[in-house]
C-alpha cells in the first residue's frame, strides 16, 4: 500500500467537501458523469502527488503529460507570484516583458527558422491556428493527418485527430482526411522491416495526395512522435521522406509537438530525432509544465511574411499572457540550468529502456515496448502470436481496468490507454523513483501475465 502522511480532521473534511462539490457541480471531460469516482488530491510536490486521505502515490503520469518539470518547482511557483504582484494581465495588443522573454527563449529552441511565436490558451487552439495559418498562406482547405492521433478536443482539433475521440464530433465538413502512418507492430502494408513500413506508408500518404489533388491540400499535420496514440517512434526516413513531400506539392508541414515537445523524448522537440524542419510548429504542455495554461505556434519566415501587411485574422484575449508566460520562462531557464532534457534522454537509454526491453522478455503479456526520453509505451496483449489486444481499440477492458487499480494500490499513478501503459514521469523525476516506479511496473505485469495465452 501507499505511504501515508497522516491528514488532520481539518484535511480530511476539507478534501470530503471538495468531492462532494465536485460530484454535485463539475462536469469532467470525455467522461459519462454518473459513472466517475474521481481520485481527490490534496498536495502535490516533485514526482509525488497526495490524494485527500494523505496516501502519497509516485505519478508517472505527469498528469496529462504535461509537468515535465515535476509538481510545484519553486522557481516557477516563484515566478508565477512575482509576475501577479507586478502585472497580472494585459491585452495581447500590448507588449509585455514575460512574453518578449518567453518568445526569445522558444524561438532559440526551436528547429530551424521558426522564430516567430504565436501564443494560445493550448494545444488543441494552438493546432487550430496552425491550421488557418496554413490555409491562409495556401489559398487551399484540406488537412492530412493520420490514424492513431491525438491533436485536441476542439471541433477542427477533434476532427484532425485520428483516433476515436473524434467520432461524435465528425460530420465530414471539417476539411479532413486520414491516412495510415507507419506503426510496423499494427503494419496496414504488410511490412517485415522498417524500411519497407517506410517505403509502403510513404506511397500510400503520395498516393491519397495525388488522389486528393495536391492544389486542395493546405497542410499535413503530424505528431512527431505521437502521444496517448502509442508513442510509436516513426522508422528512420518517414518524416524525412514528408517533409520532402510537402516541399514537392506546396504543402505546409505541421509538427504538433503538443505533447512531445520541451525535454519529453530527450530532446527540446522531438522532430529533432528525424532531422527535419517543420513550417509550422505547434506546442504546449511541458512549455511550462501545465502550471499555468499555454500554447504557441512556432511560425517560419515564409508564413510568417504572408502576415506582413495582410492582417492575420485571428487572437485570443488571453494570447500570451503575462502569468502563463512567465511561468514559460521560468520553466525553461530550470530545464536548462538543471540539464533536465539531457537528464530525460540519460533516464531513457540507461534506465526506462532497459528496463522495459526486459519487460518483453520476461512478460508475455508485452507485445511491444517503445519510445524515447521520458515518453515510452508498453503495449500489453493476450497473445503474443496474434498480437490480440488486452483492450479493444478506442475502448478499455476489465483487465486493464485491473491493472490500473494494482498500480494505484502500489502507489503509482499511470498513464494507461485502450491496451497500453505509457512510461511518462516528469523529465527530472530522479533514478531512484523511476527504477521504483518500473518495479512496481514489473509487479503488475505479472497480474497481466495471467490474462495473456
Amino acid at each position: 500500500m501507499t505511504a501515508t502522511l497522516e491528514p488532520t480532521q481539518t484535511d480530511r473534511e476539507a478534501a470530503q467537501r471538495a468531492y462532494d462539490l465536485d460530484r454535485k457541480h463539475v462536469f469532467h471531460s470525455w467522461s459519462a458523469q454518473d459513472t466517475l469516482d474521481p481520485m481527490v488530491i490534496s498536495a502535490a510536490e516533485g514526482s509525488h502527488l497526495w490524494d485527500g486521505e494523505g496516501n502519497k502515490y509516485l505519478d508517472f503520469s505527469s498528469q496529462l503529460v504535461n509537468t515535465n518539470i515535476g509538481h510545484q518547482h519553486p522557481a516557477v511557483v516563484a515566478a508565477i507570484a512575482a509576475q501577479a504582484a507586478k502585472l497580472c494581465t494585459i491585452a495581447p495588443s500590448y507588449v509585455n516583458d514575460a512574453r518578449s522573454e518567453a518568445a526569445r527563449l522558444i524561438a532559440e529552441r526551436t528547429p530551424g527558422e521558426l522564430d516567430r511565436i504565436f501564443f494560445t490558451n493550448g494545444g488543441a487552439d494552438a493546432n487550430e491556428h496552425a491550421v488557418r495559418m496554413a490555409r491562409l498562406h495556401t489559398g487551399r482547405h484540406k488537412v492530412l493527418s493520420a490514424y492513431r492521433s491525438y491533436h485536441g478536443g476542439t471541433h477542427l482539433a477533434v476532427n484532425i485527430t485520428g483516433d476515436p475521440r473524434r467520432w461524435a464530433s465528425d460530420n465530414g465538413s471539417a476539411g479532413t482526411i486520414h491516412f495510415f502512418p507507419p506503426y510496423l507492430y499494427r503494419t496496414a502494408f504488410h511490412s517485415t522491416t522498417e524500411e519497407e513500413e517506410t517505403q509502403r506508408a510513404l506511397e500510400h500518404l503520395e498516393q491519397l495526395i495525388e488522389f486528393e489533388g495536391p492544389s486542395s491540400i493546405a497542410a499535413i499535420m503530424l505528431e512527431s512522435i505521437p502521444g496517448t496514440a502509442g508513442i510509436y517512434v516513426p522508422p528512420a526516413g518517414y518524416m524525412q521522406g514528408v517533409r520532402e513531400l510537402c516541399t514537392k506539392y506546396g504543402i505546409v508541414f505541421i509538427a504538433d509537438e503538443v505533447m512531445a515537445g520541451f525535454g519529453r523524448t530527450g530532446k527540446w522537440f522531438a522532430v529533432e530525432h528525424f532531422d527535419v524542419v517543420p513550417d509550422l510548429l505547434t506546442f504546449a504542455k511541458g512549455v511550462n509544465s501545465g502550471y499555468v495554461p499555454l500554447g504557441g505556434v512556432a511560425i517560419s519566415p515564409e508564413i510568417a511574411a504572408t502576415f506582413g501587411t495582410r492582417a492575420y485574422p485571428g487572437g485570443l484575449t488571453y494570447s500570451g499572457h503575462p502569468l502563463a508566460t512567465a511561468a514559460a520562462v521560468a520553466t525553461i531557464n530550470a530545464m536548462e540550468r538543471e540539464g533536465m532534457v539531457q537528464h530525460a534522454a540519460s533516464l531513457g537509454t540507461d534506465v526506462i529502456g532497459p528496463a522495459l526491453a526486459g519487460f518483453a522478455e520476461r512478460h508475455q503479456s508485452v507485445g511491444e515496448v517503445r519510445g524515447r526520453g521520458v515518453f515510452w509505451a508498453i503495449e500489453l496483449v493476450k497473445d503474443r502470436a496474434t498480437r490480440e489486444p488486452l483492450a479493444p481499440y478506442g475502448s478499455s477492458s476489465p483487465e486493464m481496468n485491473q491493472l490500473v487499480a494494482a498500480c494505484k494500490s502500489r502507489g503509482l499513478i499511470p498513464f494507461a490507454n485502450f491496451n497500453r501503459i505509457h512510461v511518462v514521469p516528469p523529465c527530472n523525476i530522479s533514478v531512484e523513483d523511476a527504477r521504483t516506479g518500473l518495479a512496481i511496473l514489473d509487479e503488475v505485469l505479472d497480474i497481466a501475465d495471467t490474462f495473456a495465452v
